[in-house]
């Protein structure tokens, strides 16, 4: 069917309306007319683009990889992007609100610091196309940092064998990379985890394959380097290809320096989905007491380890669930930054127990930071300030920075 794509929706998604509905496609761009093979859903169509019949002015494709769904001009993914933030808080939480012009990434190619790959039955590396299981070899990657396309080079020569996958994760700060086996034995590894370190790995791990997700089983460290050092503003902190953290480092630290601005000076704070603690360390500077929970021990070991080495004797690290919250309490401020499903009702009802002064909501989900706000708002908080961020050029993802604070 030949359809002209009117918009962006938040999944990334074309959106057309044809005599049969509204259709939802992959693989177009505002303006674009194509030819889509499309499937009936329960209340629309959906499917992906086959052709371009008549390309948009701002389409650019650098050697993009499979899941970089916006390849637009950069100046003309941020108003979709920011676009996606302001829709989601008039449409999901029924809010009138400004929302402030989005800050893009410092680069918009090579900031990518992590990657995951499946193993291609021919040899090397791929990524999984979206939507699908077809794997797609690559050979390169201009998303990624220049550290990890070197080893991504160097890896895609390895006769890797007996894995589900392969994570890296590398560092700005060093140039150096680290590379995570899922799947397997962790003993069958450990001749190559040797091999590949004397080629220029800086540190190999590995973990079991776990249906909750990567590296949320077992791990074991193999070779070389158990943490790198990566910079987020002033700070150096140490992370690892097997605890989470943000991918883009530059764009981070500018959201915790503003996110800490915001939240001025005071007693206690506390920070839930705190993995390592960078954004806590961001508010030792003007809190008497700042407290880090999560519940991934490996996150929690590098934050206690980062702020004695930093100096920072206010801050504390608990290992705890977001449910949690409330045992932490009192605090005149709770930053939070869930995953992508938002603040899950136990947490909601948590951080409403408390009663903090000041929230500060950290989110990689307009639609669930959205339902979020709109649920706090009822509760007596107001939403004071929101940004979108990009941390993620290229993909229809985008943060969001807000600030609430208790209504008198």
């Amino acid at each position: 069917m030949n359809i002209i794509i009117s918009k962006i929706i938040p999944r990334g998604l074309g959106l057309a309306r044809t005599p049969e509905g509204v259709a939802l496609v992959r693989g177009g761009l505002p303006g674009e007319r194509v030819r889509a093979r499309l499937k009936r859903k329960k209340n629309h169509l959906e499917g992906t683009v086959v052709e371009i019949l008549e390309p948009s002015p701002d389409r650019e494709d650098p050697g993009l990889p499979p899941g970089a769904d916006l390849p637009m001009r950069y100046e003309a993914q941020l108003p979709v992007k920011e676009g996606f933030v302001r829709e989601s808080l008039t449409r999901v939480a029924q809010l009138e609100a400004e929302v402030h012009p989005i800050r893009p990434s410092p680069a918009p190619l090579g900031y990518r610091t992590a990657a995951q790959f499946a193993l291609h039955p021919l040899g090397g590396l791929a990524y999984r196309r979206p939507g699908s299981d077809e794997l797609v070899r690559v050979h390169d990657d201009p998303l990624l940092a220049g550290p990890l396309r070197e080893a991504l080079k160097l890896l895609n020569t390895w006769p890797l064998v007996g894995l589900e996958e392969v994570a890296l994760r590398g560092s700005l700060l060093t140039g150096e990379v680290q590379l995570g086996l899922v799947g397997g034995k962790a003993r069958h590894f450990r001749k190559a985890a040797e091999g590949l370190v004397e080629a220029g790995i800086a540190g190999v791990w590995w973990g079991a394959a776990d249906p909750r997700g990567r590296f949320r089983g077992p791990t074991r460290f193999l070779a070389g380097k158990e943490t790198l050092l990566e910079r987020y503003g002033e700070l150096e902190v140490q992370i690892d290809v097997v605890s989470f953290a943000q991918v883009n480092p530059r764009a981070a630290a500018g959201l915790y320096a503003e996110a800490a601005k915001l939240a001025g000076t005071g007693g206690k704070a506390l920070e839930l989905y705190g993995g390592s603690g960078v954004l806590g360390f961001f508010l030792a500077r003007n809190f008497a007491q700042v407290t880090v929970t999560d519940l991934n021990r490996r996150s929690i070991e590098k934050g206690r380890a980062d702020a004695a080495r930093l100096g920072l004797e206010n801050v504390r690290f608990a290992r705890a669930d977001a449910r949690e919250a409330a045992r932490f309490g009192p605090a005149e401020l709770v930053a939070v930054d869930p995953p992508r499903s938002g603040l899950a009702k136990e947490t909601l009802a948590a951080l409403l127990e408390l009663k903090p002064q000041e929230i500060v909501y950290i989110a990689c989900d307009p639609a669930t930071w959205a339902r979020d706000v709109a649920r706090l708002t009822e509760h007596g908080y107001r939403l004071d300030f929101a940004r979108p961020y990009d941390f993620f050029p290229y993909t229809h993802h985008v943060e969001v920075l807000s600030y609430l604070t208790m209504s008198s």
